[in-house]
């Protein structure tokens, strides 16, 4: 008997859950794009530098990249040449 009892809990459990999945995913989907679109028309609104800093019409800002470190004694390898055999 508590096996049965045991078996129909799991069973209600399980379409309890799957029903309310389905009651809830449309509306936390609805959330998350309505959130998302309301953050990308802010950035359109409001436009930022990737620095966060805003800039003014006719100011002028000028960034540098850092510079390039190239390695030259790291080695990559060594380069055979194969050749076809007849």
């Amino acid at each position: 008997m508590v096996l049965l009892q045991t078996i129909l809990i799991v069973i209600l459990v399980y379409y309890g859950f799957k029903l309310l999945l389905k009651w809830l995913a449309p509306k936390l989907l609805n959330y998350a794009v309505k959130k998302t679109s309301e953050r990308f028309g802010q950035q359109f609104r409001n436009p930022q530098d990737f620095d966060g800093r805003q800039h003014h019409e006719g100011e002028t800002s000028i960034s540098k990249k850092p510079p390039r470190r190239s390695n030259p004694s790291k080695k990559v390898g060594e380069y055979i040449d194969f050749e076809e055999i007849d």
